[in-house]
């Protein structure tokens, strides 16, 4: 692209401009020019950062913007009031000349250092506003003339001052990566050496934070992949544990019925059994009191008779009753001893079944703890 046609009032070069104008501000930015067939991409026309200066020329009574590189005017650009810069990204900002019959860009780069730029344009534009006009040596107005007979091209660009482009990022082709559009525009077509390389950077750049985030998802699914066996796995030990429970469960409560019954029973034969023993014990000594009663008796009626004259048959008849009651006696003492024989054993058993019932409650206490353990757990289960 050719530099743009100076205005009518602006014949001279920009450098010899320079020398008789005063500069206000300057920074360093990639200049672009917006391409004039499509309207839609960028150019650049700077190979790499040059110097932006705003001059003012007390003479003419204008504001300039101008940029040289080497020997080439990249911006020659006369503020007007109407004119509006627009922040299209953190770095990058643009703006529209009816009269070079463009649109200048501008890639900064912090966006401190453009936030700066916006000042300072926006301060000499409100003075350009209240300034009288001034006029050109050969007497025309240096405010530029909008028509009806102006060119198609320069009624665009009014268009576009009136209503900004929108933001490189979405105005370029090609598909610029991030890193790209953070920094400024991407040119659609460059074939400065300098520009590829820019662009071969940002590339690999976003090629590499493509890879690492790749990466750390790859990790990331690989994690998820693996929690979700293991709480696949704990959900399954859980169901499993969860009917091996309620076996045991049923298992523990027909034992449990069993050793009730068990008791019931025992408790049972243990009351018969000792009543009966008891019964029977009180019955013999009853008769052993009653036989030794009658024993004395019969001692007290000898002692009688032998004191007096005793008749032969009568002592006969009465030494053989002595003598039947004496193997009475002697036959109830045996088996009174064996009932008391009987009787020990009976409490003896008594005793050991008292020891069984003891066990056999204190099995039931640990069987019924168990269950309320088992229960609690279920519940727990259920309620997870």
């Amino acid at each position: 692209m050719t530099d743009p046609p100076p205005g009518p009032a602006d014949c001279s070069s920009p450098l010899l401009t320079r020398r008789r104008e005063q500069p206000i501000f300057s920074c360093k930015a990639h200049v672009f020019h917006i391409d004039p067939k499509t309207k839609r991409s960028w150019i650049p026309a700077s190979a790499s950062a040059v110097s932006v200066s705003f001059f003012y020329d007390s003479t003419r009574n204008l504001h300039r913007i101008i940029s040289v590189e080497g020997t080439k005017a990249v911006i020659n650009s006369t503020i007007t009031p109407n004119m509006t810069f627009t922040k299209t990204s953190q770095k990058f900002g643009q703006w529209s000349d009816v009269r070079a019959n463009t649109v200048y860009g501008l890639g900064f780069g912090t966006e401190a250092e453009l936030n700066k730029f916006i000042e300072k344009f926006q301060e000499i534009k409100e003075a350009t506003r209240h300034a009288p006009a001034g006029s050109a040596p050969n007497g025309t107005s240096s405010t530029p003339t909008t028509s009806t007979n102006a060119s198609p091209v320069i009624a665009r660009a009014v268009k576009m001052d009136q209503q900004p482009s929108e933001s490189p990022k979405h105005e370029l082709k090609g598909g610029a990566s991030p890193a790209a559009a953070a920094v400024g525009p991407s040119p659609a077509a460059s074939s400065s050496e300098a520009q590829l390389k820019y662009e071969n950077d940002r590339l690999k750049l976003a090629l590499a934070q493509s890879s690492a985030n790749a990466k750390k998802w790859e990790v990331e699914l690989t994690t998820l992949k693996t929690n979700n066996a293991r709480l696949t796995a704990a959900l399954q030990e859980s169901t499993a544990n969860v009917e091996e429970w309620k076996l045991q469960l049923q298992s523990y409560k027909e034992e449990n019925g069993r050793l009730r019954s068990r008791v019931l029973e025992l408790e049972a034969g243990r009351g018969g059994d000792t009543a009966d023993l008891s019964r029977e014990l009180h019955q013999l000594r009853l008769r052993a009191d009653k036989l030794e009663a009658e024993g004395k008796r019969k001692d007290e009626e000898n002692r009688k008779l032998a004191a007096g004259q005793p008749d032969p048959a009568a002592a006969k008849a009465q030494e053989e009753s002595m003598k039947a009651m004496e193997q009475e006696n002697e036959q109830l003492r045996g088996q009174l001893s064996r009932l008391q024989d009987q009787l020990e054993m009976a409490l003896s058993a008594q005793e050991s079944q008292h020891k069984v019932l003891d066990t056999l409650n204190m099995q039931l206490g640990d069987k019924i703890a168990e269950l309320q353990g088992i229960h609690t757990e279920l519940h727990q289960a259920i309620q997870t």
